[in-house]
This record gives structure tokens, sequence and C-alpha cells, in this order.
């Protein structure tokens, strides 16, 4: 029974009705949702989930739209099995929920991904993107993974390393003005700190008047008022990763 008196805050937007022009395929020991542009690429991006899994609709519309701009998108399934949150579930047991599914501690599912890339795939460039769950981890991959040429963190942020300002990867981090997940004042400390310690490129992007998940919980053509920061955000990504990875 979810509790009424904390619903959980990621439970916003619209879920899409939408079945996704890839296919799901077994990486290693975990599987992923693969989607292929129309013509041959040797670029690809790693698209990762949000705390409701891989299969959420709306995180394999975002894929599509990046294998529509020539990208080899994967989104693989980083809880290795493992149930994905339910908006039902009770949110005071989140934190228990996270214990074995934590964004920083995906390096083999990483590995594995990486692996298929190159070698089954044929790709030369990599990026990542994330979304909330995903957008710690597309952080995490920023200090972790050179390899990787360019990384969009939407409204997530890791908080407890002490590397967390020392990117190695070109990394946009976008943020919405109105997320109850992350305030204001941890944004403008990101940005600071990068500032003072980061040697790589990034940029932080606030969205005015916008909530957690809007960039790919919102659906575009229903909500006009949200319309423009939604395809903002999304152009963003798409020219963030033009950008960097050559």
């Amino acid at each position: 029974m979810a509790n009424e008196a904390k619903p959980c805050p990621c439970h916003i937007g619209d879920k899409l009705d939408y079945g996704g022009l890839g296919q799901e395929v077994q990486i290693d020991h975990t599987k992923a949702y693969v989607v292929k542009p129309s013509a041959a690429s040797d670029r690809a991006v790693i698209v990762i989930q949000d705390i409701f899994g891989w299969k959420l609709p709306n995180t394999r519309y975002m894929a599509d739209m990046l294998a529509a701009d020539g990208y080899i998108a994967v989104c693989p399934d980083f809880y290795v099995g493992k149930e994905p949150w339910d908006p039902s579930n009770d949110w005071s047991k989140f934190q228990e929920w996270l214990e074995d599914k934590k964004p920083t501690e995906i390096n083999s599912e990483l590995d594995a991904v990486l692996r298929f890339l190159k070698e089954q795939c044929g790709a030369k460039h990599i990026g990542a993107v994330g979304f909330c769950w995903g957008g710690v981890a597309a952080h995490y991959l920023a200090l972790q993974y050179p390899e990787v040429e360019a990384a969009v963190s939407f409204y997530g942020i890791i908080r407890e390393r002490d590397d967390k300002y020392e990117l190695k990867v070109p990394t946009l981090f976008v943020f919405a003005e109105k997320d109850n997940i992350i305030p204001l004042d941890q944004v403008s400390l990101l940005d600071a700190q990068l500032k003072e310690k980061c040697t790589a490129d990034y940029k932080v992007k606030v969205f005015p008047g916008q909530t957690h998940g809007f960039a790919h919980r919102k659906r575009e053509d229903i909500n006009p008022t949200d319309t423009p920061s939604i395809l903002e955000a999304r152009a963003d990504m798409l020219n963030w990763l033009k950008k960097y990875m050559k």
C-alpha cells in the first residue's frame, strides 16, 4: 500500500503508451533495449534508466529519439532483473529498495555494454544520457570512464563521493527549478564546485518552472505550457552529444 503522506516524488508527468522501434537483446549478464539508426553509424549512446526501469516507455522513446539523430542507442537493465520501483510502493521504503541498486555500483554492466557497443556494433564514439537515477549514474560514468566522449545527466547529482567534481568527460547537467528531490542550493553548490575543481568541459542548466522528470516524463504534445522547455532540454542533449562526439 502506498504511503499517501509521502507519495513518490518521481511519479509525475505522463507514462507514454509507446512500444518502441528497437529490440530487446541479451548483453552478457543483463538485458538491453537496442535501437539503431536508419543508416550505418559508429556513434552510440548508453541510455540510463530512471527508477522505473529499463522498460519504461518514456525512456525507450528517448532512445528512439537518439537513434533518429544517428546514434546506436542502448538502454540496459542496470537492475539486472531486480524489480524496478513501483509507484504504488511506500516511498518511506525507497532507501531500502535502493540498497542493491546504487547508481554508483554499475561498473560490471557498463563494462559489458561498452564491449557490446565496440565489438558487436562497431561503435568508435560513445556517449551517455541518464534520467533521475540514471542522471546520477551518468554523473558517475563521467568520473570513471574517460573513454566516453560526452555525458548528459538529467536531474541527478552524486552526493556521497569525494571525487564528484573531478569530471573526466564533458558533461551537461540539466535540472528543474521546482524539483522536490534536488533543491536549487544543491545545484548551485555543484556549479560552484565544478568551477573550482573541474578541468573537463561542463554546463549546468536549470529550467525555470519545471519539475523533476520534465524532459522525459512529460509529453510535449499535451503539455503546451511545458513544451518549449521539454523541446529545449532535448535539443540541448542532442547538441551536447554532437559537439563532443566527433
